[in-house]
């Protein structure tokens, strides 16, 4: 299995992305071991100055100014985790948890947070041996770092609390022997440096700019379907009428429309009708999500940067002979990295659902009114674009960005906290909504165009409709379609069905030449 080589500068989405699929195991480059060691030895020469170093010889947050004896310096790090690992909820799962164990490892090997090699060998140690601290949603404000998480996931590093491996649930002790990996002794700032970070915040991102991508092109897929079927017209996707609107992300999105409806017997079919214009939900796919897409690409940015920084305080530069207190801990770049994802995301399931909707009706000719036969007698999939709409109706609550709220932590003295976290835990709802919603539209657009045979649809949405229909046959008569969803949900989120269209087509958003234009 090949190796992600951590060495807190070049690690990309798309690596995470292998490393999300676990095509790789973890280690570290060894000249990023060098600059830890160097790091490390600094900080146990400052922890015995008799000038004041923040977290290193004095107590935290409020607590600045309590000086901490040498002797002392070993117990403060132990205590600082100890009492921030405090939080409640259901456990973060095991592939978040291990990827914030990663992107930790990978800012602690830049060499500016003072921990020792030991501790960074068994942060990957026990990501490669799946040993998962159990880490409690509900905890972090976004500034400080997200402490509370980080701090559940240090707990394990000394041997206390719990974790998952193997498919149980173990006390940490007991899981690092089992795995042949020894518990660490934190020395000088190492505690402080371990959970002063943003990885929750930035795991979340890195994990769901992904998704989002997954989920928009399949959206697409999903949405071609459905344009088909309601014989709109193909010329909104002229490449003339987006080369004059110049967002790159609204061109790369009216091309993947063009390659899923190319060879399109059904589009062919109505070439000539007197239909001028269709409801925006058609005409205006590719603005829409050009502009998610536009989206997603500064999100990528900002995530990228943030995985690869230094996000703890205070920061050590031993080739100076300094350490500086800052405030590289807050999470306000992810924090709206993330609101804006949820925003964007559940702009996708909105256009979705008001398609959907239009599908109702039918056309008055081939496709009947609820895409079902003898239509009255049965209802077909009417409650389908209900359910749509409450799914399209919670994601606005979850759409309302954490980020414009801040409560003061720390008596005080921490006065303006980023709630990123908030926005991580609100966006995943927002993508199993947009999950579900792909779902009920592939589902429903499938049915629509079954009503056109035997002309044949696209390339594209040959390939999707093909894939929809391996799970869920062809409805003659009322039937619950909570199973079909089910099992469409399913081919959604593991991104099957996007992977039998893009065979087919080939990749729906690729970049384009001009797109700095």
């Amino acid at each position: 299995m090949p190796s992600l080589v951590l060495d807190g500068q070049s690690l990309t989405l798309a690596q995470i992305d292998g490393f999300l699929q676990g095509k790789t195991d973890v280690s570290v480059a060894p000249d990023a071991l060098a600059r830890v060691r160097a790091c490390a030895a600094f900080c146990e020469h400052l922890a015995e100055s008799d000038e004041p170093h923040y977290g290193i010889n004095t107590g935290f947050g409020r607590f600045a100014r309590t000086r901490i004896p040498p002797e002392d310096a070993r117990a403060l790090q132990l205590n600082l985790v100890r009492s921030h690992a405090t939080g409640m909820g259901d456990p973060l799962d095991d592939e978040l948890v291990r990827l914030m164990m990663v992107l930790r490892a990978n800012s602690l090997v830049i060499g500016n947070s003072g921990v020792s090699e030991a501790v960074v060998a068994l942060l990957v140690g026990m990501v490669n041996a799946g040993v998962v601290p159990v880490v409690p949603c509900y905890g972090s404000v976004g500034a400080s770092g997200d402490l509370s998480p980080l701090a559940h996931i240090s707990l394990a590093l000394i041997g206390e609390g719990d974790v998952h491996h193997r498919g149980r649930t173990l006390p940490a002790r007991e899981a690092l022997r089992t795995a042949g990996l020894e518990p660490v002794v934190l020395r000088p700032k190492e505690g402080l440096a371990l959970i002063n970070g943003t990885q929750l915040m930035a795991a979340s991102a890195a994990r769901d700019v992904l998704r989002t991508r997954r989920l928009l092109k399949t959206a697409m897929a999903a949405a071609a379907l459905t344009i088909e079927a309601y014989q709109a017209t193909d010329r909104v996707f002229d490449a003339r009428l987006h080369a004059v609107k110049r967002h790159p992300g609204q061109r790369r999105v009216a091309a993947g429309f063009r390659k899923l409806v190319a060879g399109s017997e059904v589009v062919a079919s109505h070439k000539d009708c007197d239909r001028v214009q269709d409801p925006y939900s058609f005409r205006c796919a590719p603005q829409v999500l050009g502009a998610v897409t536009d989206t997603l690409a500064w999100v990528d940015a900002w995530t990228e940067r943030e995985i690869n920084s230094v996000t703890d305080n205070p920061i050590v530069f031993p080739q100076d002979g300094d350490v500086l207190s800052g405030g590289n801990f807050h999470g306000e770049h992810m924090a709206l990295a993330l609101d804006a994802l949820a925003i964007a995301a559940a702009e996708i399931a909105s256009l979705a659902e008001r398609r959907v909707d239009r599908l109702m009706d039918g056309d008055g000719e081939r496709v009947p009114r609820c895409l079902i036969p003898d239509p009255g007698l049965n209802s077909g999939f009417m409650i389908a674009q209900y359910l749509a709409a409450a799914l399209v109706s919670e994601n606005k609550v979850h759409a309302h960005p954490a980020a414009v709220d801040t409560i003061p932590t720390s008596m005080g003295f921490e006065d303006h906290n980023s709630m990123g976290s908030i926005g991580a835990l609100k966006l995943a709802r927002v993508l199993a909504n947009v999950g579900r919603v792909i779902s009920i539209e592939l589902l429903c657009g499938a049915q629509a165009l079954d009503f056109h045979a035997p002309r044949a649809p696209g390339r594209g949405t040959s390939a999707a409709h093909a894939t929809v229909r391996e799970s869920v046959a062809f409805i003659e008569r009322d039937e619950s379609l909570t199973p079909h969803l089910a099992a469409l949900e399913k081919r959604v989120v593991s991104g099957e069905i996007l992977a039998r269209v893009e065979k087919a087509v080939g990749d729906l958003l690729p970049a384009m030449e001009d797109e700095s234009s």
